[in-house]
C-alpha cells in the first residue's frame, strides 16, 4: 500500500464528486458527509467522467448512459455497465486525504454446490446483462449463453453512431463482456440457432437437431431488421443495419460523394444519416412524417432535429414511401410513391425491426409478434425473456419498446428472478440518440401528453423539456443536461409531478 496525498478535507464541497490522479490513475473521490470513499473516475461502459454526474441517496450515477453504482462497494445496480467499480483505500489524517494508489481487491461472490443449469438465449445486450447478474449474484450452476454470432455480444449502439462515419472500425466495436469474463465465470458459450423451444418440458431444440434441458432459461433473441415488400429489395447494394457485419459492409460502400437514400426517420435511419454525412456521401432521407420523432419528443424537438440535418446537407422527401428500388442486379435508384425517382448507388433500409420470435410456439404473442411477459419478465414456469422481443407492463400498459439499454434493464429483473427473487420491472426507461456531435437523451415513455415545458433552445441542441400530462412528468427530453438527467433517472421511478421537476433542474443548473 502506498497512500498519496490528494487534497484537504476543506477544499472537499459536501455531497461531491471530485477527479484526482494518484500516481498516474484517474480516481474518483466522494465525499459524502464527513465520509470519503474512492472509486476509478471513468464508467467501465463508455469511460465517461463519472465526476460529470451526481450522487442519489446511496448510488453513484453515470453522467453519460445514466449507469448506476452502490456507493458502499462499487457494485453496478444498474446498467449499461456490467462490472463493478474499482475501489481504493482512502485515509484522513489531520485533516489532508491520502488515497492508495493500488485498486483493492472485490470482494468475493459466494459460490454454492448449485447443479441446475441456466440458459441464456442471444448474446447481446440483454444476454450479456443476464449472465452478468446471474454470476454476480451468486449463481455457481452451468450456465450456458447461446448464440447465432460466432463472436461475443459487443456494444450494438457504436454501429449507427461511430463504425458506419469511418470514426471505429467494426472489429474495434467493444465487446460487453471480455473472453476473460467468459472463462473466469465458467460461462459456456456456443455459437448456435434455438429452431423451437417446448416450454412444458425445458427444451431448446437447435438447428444442428440437438437439444438442451434447461431448469430455467431467459430468451433474449431481440429484433431483426424489416424488409420492405416492394419491387427491388432484394438488389445488391441495398442494406440493413443491424449486426457488425452490416455496419462493415455499409462502411465499406460508403465513399465520400456517393448518392444514399435511406428509407425511414428511426433513429437509426437518422443517426445513420448523421454518420453517411459526416464521411462526405449524398444523402436523401425518406419517410412517412413530416416532422421525425414527433411522437416520441414533440413536435418542436423534431422540427429542430429535422432542421439540423437539412443544415448538413440532408434532403428529406416527406411524406413519401418507397414503390420501388430500382436497377437491374445492383440498386440505381428509389421511385416513391408521388412518383419521384432518386438516383441511388446505395439503400439503406431504416424503417424498423420486427421481435426475432418465430421459433415460439404455444406462448402468448402480442400482434406485433412480441413475446408477452408479466412484470417480472416471466412467461411461464422456467422460462423468462427480455428486450426487443418482449412486450411487458409499464405503468399498468402493455408496451413495447426497442432500446438497447432497455434490454439489459429487463435483464437484470429477469435474472434476479431466475435465482427466486420477486421482482417487479420499476426502472425507468432511457435511450440516448446522437447526431452531428449532438446527443439525445430521453427518460420515461411517453405514450401521450397535453403539455409540454421547455427549457433552453431545442434550435441550439441546448435544452430540456418536460412531456406532461397536466402536472405528472411522462418523459424527459434533453441535450446538453447530462447531469439533470442523471439526477432524474433516479427521481423518475416514483411519480414525479412538473413543479418538482422544475425546481430539481434549477437548482441543478
Amino acid at each position: 500500500m502506498t497512500l498519496h496525498a490528494v487534497t484537504s478535507l476543506a477544499e472537499l464541497g459536501e455531497n461531491s464528486l471530485n477527479r484526482f490522479e494518484v500516481a498516474g490513475r484517474p480516481v474518483l473521490l466522494v465525499r459524502r458527509a464527513d465520509r470519503l470513499q474512492a472509486y476509478q473516475a471513468d464508467c467501465p461502459h463508455a469511460g465517461a467522467p463519472l465526476e460529470e454526474g451526481c450522487l442519489y441517496q446511496d448510488k453513484l450515477i453515470c453522467p453519460w448512459h445514466k449507469a448506476a453504482f452502490e456507493l458502499e462497494q462499487g457494485q453496478v445496480c444498474e446498467p449499461p455497465a456490467l462490472t463493478a467499480l474499482q475501489r481504493y483505500a482512502v485515509s484522513l489524517i489531520e485533516g489532508e486525504v491520502w488515497v492508495d494508489d493500488q485498486p483493492l481487491a472485490q470482494p468475493p461472490t459466494a459460490a454454492g454446490d448449485d447443479r441446475r443449469c441456466f440458459v441464456v438465449v442471444g448474446a447481446g445486450a440483454a444476454g450479456a446483462a443476464a449472465v452478468a447478474t446471474l454470476r454476480g449474484k451468486g449463481y455457481a450452476g452451468r450456465l450456458l449463453l447461446l448464440d447465432q454470432e460466432q463472436s461475443a455480444g459487443y456494444d450494438r449502439t457504436a454501429l449507427s453512431k461511430f463504425v458506419i462515419a469511418g470514426q471505429m472500425a467494426a472489429d474495434a466495436v467493444p465487446a460487453l463482456l471480455g473472453e476473460d469474463f467468459y472463462r473466469d465465470n465458467d460461462v459456456q458459450r456456443i455459437s448456435a440457432r434455438v429452431t423451437a423451444i417446448a416450454a412444458d418440458c425445458q427444451r431448446l431444440q437447435l438447428a444442428d437437431g440437438s437439444s438442451i434441458h434447461y431448469d430455467a432459461a431467459l430468451l433474449a433473441t431481440g429484433a431483426t431488421p424489416k424488409r420492405l415488400a416492394i419491387e427491388g429489395a432484394d438488389l445488391a447494394g441495398v442494406l440493413v443495419l443491424r449486426s457488425r457485419a452490416d455496419a462493415q459492409r455499409l462502411a465499406d460502400a460508403a465513399r465520400p460523394g456517393k448518392r444514399v437514400v435511406i428509407v425511414g426517420d428511426s433513429f437509426i435511419g437518422l443517426e445513420a444519416a448523421s454518420a453517411l454525412r459526416t464521411r462526405g456521401l449524398q444523402v436523401h432521407l425518406v419517410a412517412r412524417h413530416q416532422v421525425p420523432l414527433s411522437k416520441q419528443l414533440g413536435e418542436r424537438i423534431g422540427r429542430a432535429l429535422r432542421t439540423l440535418h437539412e443544415a448538413h446537407g440532408v434532403i428529406f422527401h416527406t411524406p413519401a414511401e418507397p414503390r420501388r428500388i430500382d436497377g437491374e442486379g445492383r440498386v440505381t435508384g428509389v421511385t416513391l410513391d408521388n412518383g419521384r425517382h432518386i438516383p441511388a448507388d446505395l439503400v439503406l433500409l431504416g424503417a424498423g425491426v420486427a421481435p426475432a420470435t418465430g421459433f415460439i410456439s404455444g406462448c402468448q404473442l402480442a400482434e406485433d409478434g412480441s413475446l408477452e411477459v408479466d412484470a417480472s419478465m416471466r412467461v411461464r414456469d422456467g422460462l423468462w425473456a427480455a428486450g426487443d422481443m418482449v412486450s411487458f407492463p409499464l405503468q399498468g400498459e402493455p408496451t413495447h419498446i426497442e432500446h438497447w439499454r432497455l434490454a439489459q434493464q429487463h435483464a437484470r429483473v429477469a435474472a434476479g428472478n431466475m435465482l427466486g427473487a420477486r421482482q417487479s420491472f420499476a426502472d425507468v426507461p432511457f435511450f440516448w440518440t446522437y447526431h452531428y456531435g449532438k446527443n439525445i437523451e430521453v427518460l420515461g415513455h411517453a405514450r401521450e401528453w397535453n403539455r409540454i415545458d421547455i427549457e433552453g433552445m431545442p434550435e441550439r441542441q441546448d435544452f430540456i423539456a418536460l412531456l406532461c400530462v397536466d402536472e405528472r412528468v411522462e418523459s424527459v427530453v434533453a441535450c446538453g443536461r447530462q447531469a439533470v438527467m442523471a439526477l432524474l433517472s433516479q427521481r423518475m421511478k416514483s411519480p414525479l409531478e412538473r413543479g418538482e421537476a422544475l425546481a430539481l433542474i434549477g437548482a441543478t443548473g
